[in-house]
C-alpha cells in the first residue's frame, strides 16, 4: 500500500557490529555471548549485553558479569570488508547516503516513491538485502526527521523496522527517556533527573529559557528543539568531517605514568596527520578527550594560529594539553586517551606561509609518509614507540 505520508529519512544501523561480523562468520559463536577484544571490550553481542557487558568496559569486569562469554580478538580487516558491502548496498538503494560510521548512515528516499514505492518498503527491502548479500542484520528506523529516524532505530534494536507516523511524532517521542535527546549524556540526565525531568515529554513542556538556565545556551535551545522534533538537516551526502580524530583505551592495571601517556599521545597524533595529509585537510584546533578510572571525562581543546596538518605542531599542542591534565590523572587514573584536530579545512584553499621549523616539519612528514605508504606503519616509528603495542586502527568511513 502506498501511505504518501510516511516520512522519507532512514537511519540503517548494523546491530553489534563487531561481534555480529564474528557471530556470521563462526557458526559455533551464534546465539552465544561473544565479546570481541580482551583487554577493553570493543563490542558486545546481544546476548553478551543482556548480561550487562557494555563497549570499553574493562575485559575483566565484563567477564564477572558474564563468564559464559566467548572472548574473541578483533579482526580489522573483516569489519572494513563487511562496512563497504553495506554500504554498496545504502548506495544502491539511494544516492543520498550520509554515513555516520563505518556501520551505520542516513539516506533520504524521497525521490524513490513512484518507482520503489514508500519508504517503509523500501526500508524492509534495505535489511532484506543486507541481511541476504553481507549475512548481517541491521536495525532500521523512518522518519521525517534524521533525529527522529535515530530515535526509531534505537527503540527498534534489535534486527527492527520502526516506522514513525507523521501524525504521532510526538506521540511517540514524548513518552521516551530523556537519554534518547542527542546531547544527553550521564552528566546531563543527572542534572535533568535532579529536576524531576525523566521523559522527553518533560522536557518539551519546559520553556526554553528554564532549559538554558538549567543547561546554558547552546545545550538547553539544542534540547528544546528536538523534544519538539525540530531538525530541520537534509541527509547530505559525501559531507566531508569536521574533526578526525582518534582514540586509545588504557588498560586499569598498568599504571598512567607521564611515558606511558605520552606514547599513545605521540601514536594518535602520528595517526591523525597521517589521515589528514592523506585527506588534503588542515585544522586549527587540537582537542584532547580523557576518561578516568571513576568514568569521569574531560575535554580540553588548544586552537592553534593557523590551520595545520604539521605532526610536530599538533604534537605540541597535545602534549601541552596531556601535562596540563596530570594532576587529574594522577588522582583518577586513566583508561582512555583521545585526540582530536578540528576546524578543518581544505588545504588547497588555503596559502599559507609557514615558519621555517614548521615547513621544515612538514617536509619530513612527506617523507615519513611515503616510507608509510611503501612498506607500511611499522616501517619508521618514533624512539618511544619502539617495544610498545601501537594499539588497534580501527576500521573509519572516508576522510
Amino acid at each position: 500500500m502506498f501511505v504518501s505520508g510516511e516520512g522519507t529519512i532512514l537511519h540503517a544501523d548494523l546491530d553489534a557490529f563487531y561481534a555480529s561480523v564474528e557471530q556470521r562468520d563462526d557458526r559455533r559463536l551464534r546465539g552465544r555471548p561473544v565479546i570481541v577484544g580482551g583487554g577493553v571490550v570493543l563490542a558486545a553481542s546481544y546476548e553478551a549485553k543482556a548480561c550487562g557487558v557494555a563497549t570499553a568496559m574493562g575485559g575483566a569486569q565484563a567477564r564477572s558479569l558474564c563468564p559464559q562469554a566467548i572472548v574473541v580478538p578483533p579482526r580489522m580487516s573483516a569489519y572494513s570488508a563487511a562496512s563497504k558491502a553495506v554500504f554498496e548496498v545504502f548506495r544502491n538503494t539511494t544516492p543520498l547516503v550520509e554515513g555516520l560510521s563505518i556501520d551505520e548512515a542516513f539516506l533520504d528516499v524521497a525521490g524513490l516513491r513512484r518507482i520503489a514505492g514508500p519508504p517503509s518498503g523500501i526500508a524492509a527491502r534495505l535489511r532484506a538485502e543486507v541481511l541476504e548479500r553481507v549475512g548481517l542484520p541491521i536495525t532500521v528506523g523512518v522518519a521525517r526527521t534524521k533525529f527522529l529516524a535515530k530515535v526509531a532505530s534505537g527503540v527498534a534494536k534489535p534486527d527492527g523496522l520502526l516506522v514513525v507516523p507523521p501524525d504521532d511524532e510526538l506521540g511517540f517521542l514524548h513518552p521516551l527517556a530523556v537519554e534518547r535527546l542527542w546531547g544527553v549524556g550521564k552528566v546531563t540526565a543527572a542534572k535533568l533527573h535532579e529536576h524531576g525531568i525523566s521523559t522527553v515529554g518533560e522536557v518539551a513542556e519546559l520553556p526554553e529559557k528554564i532549559l538554558v538556565s538549567l543547561l546554558g545556551g547552546a545545550l538547553g535551545r539544542h534540547l528544546h528543539a528536538l523534544a519538539h522534533n525540530r531538525d530541520p538537516r537534509p541527509v547530505q551526502p559525501g559531507r566531508r568531517r569536521r574533526s578526525i580524530g582518534s582514540q586509545r583505551a588504557m588498560s586499569r592495571r598498568a599504571p598512567s605514568t607521564p611515558e606511558a601517556v605520552d606514547a599513545v599521545v605521540v601514536a594518535l597524533v602520528d595517526r591523525i596527520c597521517r589521515r589528514l595529509r592523506g585527506a588534503d585537510r588542515v585544522g586549527r584546533t587540537v582537542v584532547l578527550r580523557l576518561r578516568f578510572g571513576d568514568y569521569s571525562r574531560v575535554s580540553r581543546s588548544h586552537t592553534l594560529p593557523q590551520p595545520t596538518c604539521s605532526t610536530e605542531a599538533v604534537l605540541t599542542a597535545a602534549r601541552a594539553l596531556a601535562a596540563r591534565a596530570r594532576p587529574l590523572i594522577d588522582e583518577r587514573g586513566l583508561t582512555l586517551v583521545g585526540v582530536a584536530v578540528a576546524n578543518l579545512d581544505d588545504d588547497a584553499a588555503l596559502q599559507l606561509v609557514l615558519p621555517f621549523d614548521e615547513e621544515a616539519g612538514t617536509a619530513l612528514d612527506a617523507v615519513l609518509d611515503t616510507v608509510h605508504d611503501r612498506f607500511g606503519s611499522a616501517a619508521v616509528t618514533r624512539a618511544v614507540l619502539l617495544g610498545r603495542d601501537p594499539g588497534l586502527s580501527v576500521p573509519l568511513l572516508p576522510d
